[in-house]
């Protein structure tokens, strides 16, 4: 693939007839179209129930997308979570600056909750047995525009603690790089970091900020290193940024 221009289109299966198919990717050849991406945003289409998995439509596209010289981009579909997990764990949606997150949006949830880590390892596990020998597929995409999703439970403040202690070493040390004086907002233990949620601290508010993006980042490593169990030599490792659109 090093030597060839790769153009091409995200594509939703789980929205259109499966009758539609073949003649898809016929009209996308057509276009002149070398490649689609799939998968990333249909969790609740691949495991429907809590440890019932069918990827038997997947598969047809992959197939079909073969048939017509058209390389696939398979998405982990980890940025948007089934209802049945979000009954499972009512506490994996996101806790956020804003309030409680509700189900329904994409990229709702809290990506440091061990229910939804256990889950998403499940699912990722079991797409890359089903695609990953498939010759169609050239490469994978870790999730999808991944973000903190503004996470403020109690994990998340508790691990930026963490983060914090090792960072600053002692609240001596924290409070006096903070400015925390201000205010009256100065801490004598770790235990006395208020929610973060709160401060009015621009410092502290930036570094739980870096955090959160922290977060992000091993998040991502954290899926690699489980792709990287199943891919091929041949298969590339992606990621794809938020498109941000500004008026004026």
């Amino acid at each position: 693939m090093k030597d060839k221009l790769l153009f091409g289109a995200a594509y939703y299966t789980e929205y259109m007839p499966e009758e539609r198919i073949e003649k898809d990717m016929a009209l996308m050849a057509e276009a002149g179209f070398n490649l689609i991406r799939v998968a990333e945003s249909a969790w609740s289409t691949w495991e429907p129930r809590d440890g019932e998995f069918d990827f038997s439509l997947l598969t047809k596209v992959l197939d079909a997308a073969h048939t017509h010289g058209i390389s696939v981009i398979v998405g982990t579909p980890t940025y948007a979570i089934p209802p049945w997990l979000a009954k499972k764990y009512p506490d994996i949606l996101s806790d956020t600056h804003a309030g409680p997150c509700r189900y329904g949006p994409r990229q709702n949830f809290d990506i440091t909750h061990p229910g939804y880590r256990f889950h998403a390892k499940r699912v990722i596990r079991k797409l890359l047995e089903a695609v990953s020998g498939h010759s169609a597929v050239i490469g994978y995409q870790l999730d999808n525009e991944t973000k903190p999703y503004d996470t403020c439970s109690p994990r998340a403040q508790s691990l930026f603690k963490d983060w914090l202690k090792d960072r600053f070493g002692t609240v001596e040390t924290l409070n006096r790089e903070m400015g925390l004086a201000y205010w009256s907002n100065s801490i004598s233990d770790w235990d006395d970091l208020p929610d973060v949620r709160g401060t009015i601290n621009g410092s502290l508010g930036a570094e739980y900020q870096a955090f959160q993006r922290h977060l992000v980042t091993e998040f991502l490593i954290w899926q690699r290193s489980i792709v990287d169990e199943y891919r091929r030599p041949d298969q590339f490792v992606t990621h794809n940024f938020e498109d941000v659109c500004c008026k004026g």
